[in-house]
């Protein structure tokens, strides 16, 4: 017997069709939370050129982002949620083990019966999204993908935390991929070393949580003990800036291109100084635009490039048809760069 394959009709090309996003409520300046870290605004600026940073309302759920989100990534690819056969949803501040957040998405939306499944892959997390929607686009296995990106950081925050907990935010951001007759996204180049994986992390497994509550009695999360994040920070600073360039390059050469044909540099909004580190260290051209936007949102992990990508356009500071260089990396720790052109 053989699979026929002749209703799989392959594509030229993909390309990202449109972009949307929505950040937390609540505008959160460094003087609102300097006093539990012992802290200065002044020390927060030169370490991270944070000013302030977004988190959510109370009541706005992680679904809510993302439905935002996708909204305005539909709305500006001119597309409608039946036009989406896959929705693929990167996260790592999701509390339900299952159903998945992208199956809730879809159907909250209108995308029923897209294909739908969740990826953790922390700040990485969207470019890995990307990669795969490319992947099933071009192969014929979707005709859209919707790839969002939301995270609620505020979660997972010890408000005493000096090492990442003050550079937090809440938001999602979202990408529409379709198919393109020409192609308008790179090869994804991406890996991970789990080898470093207690560089950022969570406090504590959540298994080693359980209370006992007695026989045939369910065990329940002890108080006092909700898990946090953590990081090394000049560990994973070490980590991004002798690693990451060399990504950068090569998800460059792998488009065919040189990192002279550049125009927009989106990397993941991890901190000022990383981002500045990394601009110089890949000597762009003079005029590459550079996604700041970590300066008034903070880090949103999964949602910080496509929010930087949908600031960017949105404010004019880059146009549709520039090739942009846009790279995660993070958690994991994972990392995945591609070159596309903006929407």
């Amino acid at each position: 017997m053989t699979i026929q394959l002749n209703q799989i009709q392959p594509v030229a090309g993909t390309r990202i069709l449109g972009v949307g996003g929505f950040r937390g409520e609540q505008v959160v300046d460094n003087e609102a939370i300097i006093g539990p870290i012992q802290s200065s605004d002044e020390w927060i600026r030169q370490r991270t050129g944070i000013a302030t940073r977004r988190r959510a309302n109370p009541e706005t759920s992680i679904l809510d982002m993302a439905v935002a989100a996708a909204g305005e990534s539909l709305e500006a690819a001119g597309l409608t949620a039946d036009d989406i056969d896959v929705v693929l949803v990167s996260t790592v501040t999701y509390f339900e083990q299952t159903p998945s957040l992208a199956a809730r998405l879809a159907d909250a939306i209108g995308a029923t019966p897209a294909a739908a499944f969740d990826v953790s892959a922390a700040c990485a997390g969207y470019c890995y999204g990307i990669g795969q929607a490319d992947a099933l686009v071009r192969s014929g296995q979707a005709r859209n993908v919707l790839v969002v990106g939301v995270e609620r950081m505020s979660d997972f925050i010890d408000p005493t935390d000096r090492s990442i907990s003050f550079l937090l935010g809440d938001g999602a951001g979202a990408a529409v991929v379709g198919a393109s007759d020409t192609p308008g996204i790179g090869p994804t180049v991406w890996g991970s070393d789990g080898s470093m994986a207690g560089h950022i992390s969570q406090t504590t497994p959540w298994l080693e949580l359980r209370q006992d509550q007695g026989e045939g009695v369910p065990a329940r999360i002890a108080a006092d003990t909700w898990p946090t994040l953590r990081q090394e920070g000049p560990s994973v600073f070490k980590w991004v800036i002798s690693s990451i360039p060399e990504v950068a390059r090569r998800a460059v050469a792998a488009a065919g291109l040189e990192l002279a044909d550049i125009d927009v540099f989106i990397p993941h909004q991890a901190n000022m100084r990383i981002i500045d580190q990394l601009v110089k260290m890949l000597d762009l051209r003079e005029d590459v635009v550079v996604g700041r936007d970590i300066a008034d949102t903070g880090n949103t992990s999964a949602a910080s490039i496509p929010l930087a990508t949908e600031r960017l356009l949105r404010e004019g500071q880059a146009r549709s048809g520039q090739v942009a260089l846009q790279i995660g990396f993070g958690a994991g720790l994972a990392y995945a760069a591609q070159v596309v052109v903006l929407p």
